[in-house]
């Protein structure tokens, strides 16, 4: 039974949060104006949310199971206000930017969906404190003389001697997540390519039209 369970096929999961289209688009419209050094390489529209939950790899017959848990969570209104500087991470020499605020109704529906997988063993969760962002842009590294064996190396992230320029006042206010979706992670030499599997959708907060 072991061997049948390590010859089933693994994806690479994450829960996460889906924002307005409206909201993703003037992201993207930022992007464009803010990050203009070199070193940056600019999140691809489809792939900007909010990760909620990590869950790495599990076998592919356990993603029926997955999003049972997900639709278990009581669908409720989840809101968000960037702040207005995009935060390097780390700060000496950042690997990659991001666009974060604070949230209690964020950061209750992802206590609650971190309990309910980690009941279920989908998910083990992190020591570091949950922070909602979204990742703006990743630092290229720096290339190396190939190791023995390897076709190129890899260092550290380059130096962004022009950082990202603080958000327009429009992506400064507050705005309302559309679902939360289970995505499958596959990676590619391009970058990471994320596919959506499923999920629930979110109501709107009061007032915000979709």
């Amino acid at each position: 039974m072991a061997k049948e369970r390590l010859k089933s096929p693994r994806a690479r999961l994450f829960v996460a949060l889906d924002l307005p289209d409206e909201v993703r688009d003037a992201v993207a419209a930022w992007q464009a104006r803010a990050l203009k050094d070199p070193a940056l390489r600019p999140t691809r529209p489809e792939s900007l949310h909010v990760t909620l939950c990590f869950l790495a790899y599990h076998p592919e017959k356990a993603i029926p199971r997955i999003l049972e848990v997900i639709g278990s969570v009581k669908p409720r209104p989840a809101e968000l206000r960037f702040d207005p500087e995009p935060s390097p991470i780390p700060k000496g020499r950042p690997r990659l930017y991001a666009i974060g605020g604070r949230s209690e109704s964020v950061e209750t529906l992802e206590a609650e969906l971190s309990d309910a997988l980690e009941a279920e063993r989908f998910y083990e969760p992190e020591k570091r404190g949950f922070w909602p962002h979204v990742t703006v842009a990743r630092v290229r590294s720096e290339r190396l003389p190939p190791a023995p064996g390897k076709r190129r190396g890899k260092g550290r992230p380059k130096r962004v001697n022009k950082p990202p320029n603080r958000l327009p006042k429009a992506l400064e206010q507050p705005f309302g997540f559309v679902r939360v979706a289970l995505y499958r992670s596959n990676l590619k030499p391009q970058g990471a390519e994320y596919v959506r599997l499923g999920g629930i959708d979110l109501p709107s907060p009061q007032g915000q039209k979709r």
